[in-house]
């Protein structure tokens, strides 16, 4: 009963509008007062403060000054001509380029928003000007900018191994796979729309227009190997790789291609400020009324209800696979994970599920919730990038995100699609 009046308020404050940050707060707090419990009162503050103390979150608002300063630097610019030498002569050419061009962004932001908003500007333009629809521009756009965070970095990933300890590492490692799954996915969909509807294909690279392609992009395309190698050979941890890729986006932009001036630093930091803060207040809400649900043994109730119905560990993870489907219509990614990761992970740990696969899982699932209504972050993002309505871009995306849920089954159930690559490589 407590449990189902907890969650009542939760839904009712975000029905009347009110922001996830300030409903997992207030539910909380208002929770602690109906249990009459001063000394609960008085440590509020403190949980709030340690909710957001956590050494790996530091990674966040270097990564998201890292996809600012990608985008104002000429990286962005730079990543499209690299992919449109790859693909751009295939059938329906710049939606694959598009979508290798968010593969390559991926591994530097580690933001599906970053991914939308700076290089989803460039495809809908380069796209609209050859012809293709806009709705279809957009929802390629909006689909590819969603392996931002699977392939890394991911900010998501980075939450979800602060939360539960799990090596930040390994689950960077265990997203390649999945992330690079989703391409090959998203790149069949667009090959199989674009004979159907007869789009159009670009003319192949020469040899010297490749090479100048490659010559003048391979500094921006180097950052992932940059990132990834310095973490996987022990040179900086996740959190210090973030402060690395934010120096070489800078000297790029600044010392080597020179687009990105002194004068655009205050409006990228402002920029940054205020999308940490955003991700930032609601990690602290949820920090409290993650601490909440645990005092009253939330967590351990919803174990007992799932191995209730079954003690089959697929049939749980089908079942938690759909609850997240269910949250991810109606609230942010961020807020999910950190509302949900305290109540299902002892059920993980119970079922013998390993944290790195459920991590995985979890970010991936959550990326279809930022192309549904009513709340989808980058399908308003899309939405207002390309100026098309949001029945018009939900429509040419539903393709898409089949071809997303397709590739979240197949991991959800074949667990060495995430786990063998950190197992090959950390000796787990």
């Amino acid at each position: 009963m407590t449990t189902l009046l907890i969650f009542s308020v939760l839904v009712g404050l975000m029905l009347l509008g009110m922001p996830i940050a300030v409903a997992m707060g207030l539910t909380a707090v208002l929770g602690f007062i109906v249990l009459g419990d001063a000394i609960l009162l008085n440590v509020v503050g403190q949980r709030i403060y340690a909710s957001t103390t956590a050494f790996p979150l530091l990674a966040i608002p270097f990564f998201i000054l890292a996809g600012n300063l990608m985008n104002t630097g000429g990286m962005t610019e730079r990543i499209f001509k690299f992919a449109h030498t790859l693909v751009g002569h295939v059938k329906g050419g710049l939606g694959h380029v598009n979508i290798v061009g968010s593969m390559i962004f991926a591994g530097m932001s580690g933001s599906a928003l970053a991914d939308a908003m700076g290089l989803g500007s460039v495809e809908v333009k380069a796209m609209t000007a050859r012809g293709y629809p806009k709705a279809f521009a957009a929802a390629v756009s909006a689909a590819s900018a969603t392996i931002g965070p699977v392939i890394p970095p991911s900010v998501p990933l980075v939450i979800f191994g602060s939360m539960t300890g799990v090596s930040v590492g390994a689950l960077f490692l265990g997203g390649v796979v999945p992330g690079v799954l989703m391409g090959v996915a998203m790149m069949i969909t667009v090959a199989i729309i674009a004979k159907r509807r007869n789009y159009p294909s670009e003319a192949r690279a020469t040899f010297r227009e490749a090479l100048r392609s490659l010559a003048d992009g391979v500094l921006a395309v180097g950052t992932p190997a940059i990132i990834m190698g310095g973490i996987l050979f022990g040179i900086f941890t996740p959190t210090e790789a973030s402060v690395v890729a934010c120096l070489y986006a800078l000297i790029l932009g600044m010392g080597i291609y020179r687009e990105l001036k002194w004068r655009d630093l205050p409006k990228i930091l402002l920029d940054t400020a205020n999308q940490t803060a955003q991700v930032m207040w609601i990690v602290a809400a949820a920090g409290l009324f993650g601490w909440l649900l645990i005092f009253l043994r939330i967590p351990d109730q919803l174990i007992a209800a799932l191995t209730a119905l079954s003690a089959d560990k697929w049939v749980v993870l089908a079942l938690i696979n759909l609850i997240l489907l269910l949250l991810g219509c109606f609230m942010e990614g961020i807020a999910i994970i950190l509302l949900t990761v305290p109540i299902f992970m002892p059920i993980v740990m119970k079922m013998g599920i390993d944290p790195v696969h459920f991590g995985v899982v979890m970010t991936l699932n959550l990326m279809i919730g930022l192309l549904t209504p009513p709340v989808g972050m980058v399908l308003y993002a899309m939405s207002s990038v390309a100026k098309v309505t949001m029945i018009q871009l939900t429509r040419e995306l539903i393709p898409f995100i089949v071809s997303i849920f397709a590739v979240l089954i197949l991991i959800t159930f074949v667990p060495p699609m995430v786990t063998w690559l950190p197992n090959l490589i950390l000796g787990r």
